[in-house]
Formats: C-alpha cells, sequence, structure tokens
C-alpha cells in the first residue's frame, strides 16, 4: 500500500506521485508539449488516462482536449511515455528519469529518423525553421572562425560560400510530420514518418462550416478548407495519426484516423502486441503478430540445426 499519493496540477504541468517504504514513483505531463491526443489513452494499461473534451464557447476556436491521469489507477509502468509522438510525458522512480517497461524489454520505442545534409543548405536560408509547426528547429550560420551570424547577414555577404550551416532539431519531441522536408527547396532534410495510416472524412457527415478539428489540429495542412468548399478534407502527408481531431469532431464517424504500421525499436512481449492491436487496425496487427511469428520459427529450427558442442 501507499504511504502518500499526491496530485499537483498548473496550466503548464500536471503530476502525481506516490511514496512507498522503498520507491518514490512519479508521473508528470508538460501541458505545453501535449495535444490531447488519444494515443496514451489507448495504450494504458490501468486506464488511468483520460482526455477530456472541452466545450467550445460560442463564437471562439475549440481548444485541444485536455490530459488527466487517476493517481490511484497508474501503476507507474511508463508505457504511456515512449508511445507519445510529442515526448510530453516523463516517468520517474527516485526522482530519476526512468522508464520500467524499457528497463524491462516489454515496449519499443518509437523511431524518429531523421536526416540532415547541411551541405545543400543555402547559407541564409530559414524554410526549413519556419516551416516547423513545434518551433524545434533552429537554423545556425558560422563564419569559418566559428562566430555565429544571423541568416539575413548571411544574405548580405558577398562569398556565402566560406559559410558553415547548422541545423538543430530537438528529434526527441519531433512527431515527424513531414512539413520541413516538404518545404525544404534544397532536399536537405529526408525523414520517414512514425505512424502511417488512414486520415479520411465522411462529408455526408462532416458539418458545414466547422473548424473544431482545423483548430486543434498540431499540424498544418494536414488537415484543410479549402476555398470554395465548407467542409474539411484530409491530407495523410502531414497527419502523424495523433487522433486529437477525432475527439472534438461533434459528429460520430465524420473523421477517421486509422493507423495501419508504427515504426518502433524491435521488441518481443505480451504488452506491446496487446498495445498494437488497441492502437492499429486488426490487419496490422496480425501482420505483425504473423512476423514475430515467422521470425521465432526461424530462430528454433537454426537453433536444432546447430550440431551438439559447436560454439
Amino acid at each position: 500500500m501507499p504511504l502518500k499519493e499526491f496530485k499537483y496540477e498548473t496550466e503548464d504541468m500536471l503530476t502525481i506521485e506516490r511514496l512507498l517504504h522503498a520507491k518514490h514513483y512519479s508521473l508528470a505531463l508538460d501541458r505545453d508539449l501535449c495535444i490531447g491526443c488519444e494515443i496514451c489513452k489507448i495504450v494504458c494499461p490501468r486506464e488511468a488516462i483520460e482526455i477530456r473534451k472541452i466545450r467550445r464557447k460560442e463564437g471562439e476556436k475549440a481548444r485541444r482536449p485536455r490530459f488527466d491521469v487517476s493517481k490511484e489507477k497508474c501503476s507507474y509502468c511508463g508505457i504511456c511515455e515512449p508511445i507519445c509522438p510529442f515526448n510530453a510525458i516523463e516517468v520517474r522512480v527516485d526522482q530519476k528519469h526512468r522508464v520500467p517497461v524499457l528497463e524491462k524489454g516489454s515496449f519499443p520505442m518509437l523511431i524518429r529518423e531523421i536526416k540532415i545534409d547541411t551541405t545543400r543548405c543555402d547559407a541564409g536560408c530559414v524554410d526549413c525553421e519556419k516551416a516547423c509547426p513545434l518551433n524545434l528547429i533552429t537554423v545556425k550560420v558560422l563564419t569559418q572562425n566559428g562566430k555565429e551570424i544571423s541568416p539575413k547577414e548571411a544574405k548580405l555577404l558577398s562569398n556565402p560560400g566560406d559559410l558553415k550551416v547548422k541545423v538543430d532539431v530537438e528529434s526527441d519531441l519531433c512527431p515527424c510530420c513531414m512539413l520541413c522536408e516538404m518545404r525544404c527547396p534544397k532536399g536537405a532534410i529526408h525523414m520517414r514518418k512514425i505512424m502511417h495510416g488512414v486520415l479520411a472524412v465522411n462529408s455526408e457527415k462532416c458539418p458545414e462550416g466547422c473548424r473544431d478539428c482545423l483548430d486543434v489540429c498540431p499540424i498544418p495542412g494536414a488537415l484543410f478548407l479549402p476555398a470554395n468548399d465548407s467542409k474539411v478534407h484530409p491530407n495523410e502527408t502531414f497527419c502523424v495519426f495523433c487522433g486529437a481531431c477525432k475527439i472534438v469532431c461533434p459528429v460520430e464517424g465524420a473523421l477517421v484516423v486509422d493507423r495501419r504500421m508504427i515504426r518502433h525499436t524491435p521488441v518481443s512481449s505480451g504488452a506491446w502486441n496487446t498495445a498494437l492491436e488497441k492502437l492499429t487496425s486488426t490487419k496490422e496487427y496480425s501482420k505483425e503478430a504473423r512476423t514475430k511469428g515467422s521470425a521465432k520459427a526461424r530462430l528454433q529450427v537454426g537453433k536444432r540445426l546447430i550440431p551438439k558442442g559447436a560454439s
């Protein structure tokens, strides 16, 4: 039994703690990073997470759903942390950042693959920095002696070839929406999406002129309202499949967010199988399960073929 349980909440942070005789557990949510999606709630094995839809006031934009967690139900397993595309959750044990499910090898990390070739960058270009909707990209320009100058100053130099461009990306927070890659004029950035799937709008059910999903979507362009249309249209190219739009949509079935594939580090566990089954379509879950089964079978056959006594 816990000695003490606490819950602290501000506009910026939500924290719960559990104090035992030998352990001190805590879970913290950064509200600035959280976009109120459904992913952590879906995978939580204790149903400790609630995503609350905030009622929109007349004349105002829709607000992102609000994350809440039960200090009584949470087991501090840490499943919610590695699955968050925006890295908004942090679990600590005895004041140190530790994720039990990762330490036990029973849950994977999302693969955020981002490659940047700064040799292609033009000194003074900040298109990728401007394109990032989460302000995770910083472009720096360095002279030969290492002095940092502004991109505007770089454009004014007569010989910009002597300059070095440095592009910093907060990759741990990046959901890999690909906006920066699409906006880069030189093809200097390449990334692979974490999640693939289907984003669809049922035009018959979509309310005329409704913008609730557009208001909460963290990625500009994943959903858009054409100038000559009063109904929202989807664009899977930039969608990160978080599901925040579906939560705020006022009509059931008007928006479909169907995850078909999640890129993650290798893992084989019941906890991940359960999470994957909840997060993705049945077809994708079955496909990954069959792949794991085939790999396991090949391993067992390989072991039987090794002669006894062989190293």
